[in-house]
């Protein structure tokens, strides 16, 4: 079979040659694109003559899939799916894998380094010091001590609560399926509402779907504390983002730390959080880590072979 990876997903030169010999062995061609390119015309001219395709969070749509008459796999170098046309690929027959699990420790740690960012404003004050500033009589607050609503209680919003309770943190949730393994490590499940209510910090990991997109509604963000953080590492979807900046500008919610948002960056220069105060943004580099890389190439690798055998 012709294996065609559209872009590297982080593979180096030399994983690139191994995976060719690797393929050649078995009777298997590969070929590995050296660029990401989101063009659909690009996409389909690479992928037309593949049997199985490696892609990571590319939007594939059925314009370029119809165009790829040989498919009969693709390979996510990615957890969520939303980007990619379920209902075309089920009506082909094409199989979609995903690489659950690999940025786990990754997003859960940006998480925490987001609130702590909002909370001490660390990128702020790096600025202020940078241009010959001081404290200014400063005063951030402590994780310690405080309640953090965790929404989706999936593998990363677990290991967050995990490292959370490490800090002293309580720890609550909601999840539209509660695991006894949560409630093991003393983590009460409660209504949505009443998480949005009470919690200092609210912690967004739930895929997007059509269950789940825009759950964080303008009336839930209602029921925060002013005090209260928002903090989204899962998908930009699942948040009013527009509502969220304007609360932040009003001063009804406190701070949010977002790295996830309705589309990838680059965003639109009128994008709401863009101008919205103590909001620290990154450009969805939640699961970039060497680490989570290299153990993504793995699943990816490992879930093709699984697939040709």
């Amino acid at each position: 079979m012709k294996i065609v990876a559209v872009e590297p997903i982080g593979m180096t030169a030399i994983q690139v040659k191994d995976f060719e010999n690797e393929f050649l062995k078995k009777g298997h061609e590969f070929v590995c694109f050296p660029d990401r390119n989101e063009n659909p015309d690009v996409l389909a001219e690479r992928m037309k003559d593949a049997e199985i395709v490696i892609i990571s969070n590319i939007k594939l749509g059925k314009d370029v899939l119809e165009k790829c008459s040989n498919l009969k796999m693709l390979s996510v170098a990615f957890t969520g799916l939303d980007h990619i046309d379920l209902g075309y690929c089920g009506e082909r027959g094409i199989k979609v894998v995903n690489a659950a699990g690999y940025a786990t420790e990754a997003v859960a740690e940006l998480a925490i380094g987001l609130m702590l960012d909002v909370y001490r404003k660390i990128t702020e004050l790096d600025s202020a010091t940078r241009g010959g500033g001081t404290r200014n009589n400063y005063l951030g607050f402590q994780l310690s001590g405080k309640t953090v609503g965790i929404v989706g209680t999936g593998a990363i919003g677990l290991r967050t609560a995990q490292l959370l309770k490490t800090f002293g943190c309580k720890v609550i949730a909601w999840s539209r399926t509660e695991k006894e393994e949560v409630k093991n490590i003393g983590i009460e499940y409660v209504t949505l509402e009443r998480l949005m209510a009470e919690a200092d910090i609210v912690s967004l990991h739930i895929p997007l779907s059509a269950a789940t997109k825009g759950v964080i509604s303008a009336e839930k963000l209602a029921l925060c504390k002013p005090t209260a953080v928002i903090i989204n590492t899962a998908r930009g979807g699942v948040i009013d983002n527009a509502a969220l900046a304007q609360m932040l500008r009003e001063g009804r919610i406190a701070g949010a730390g977002i790295d996830v948002f309705e589309t990838e960056p680059p965003l639109a220069n009128n994008h709401p959080l863009l101008s919205a105060p103590n909001c620290v943004l990154a450009p969805h580099v939640g699961y970039a880590t060497r680490e989570a890389f290299d153990i993504r190439i793995g699943i990816v690798m490992e879930n093709i072979c699984k697939f040709l055998e």
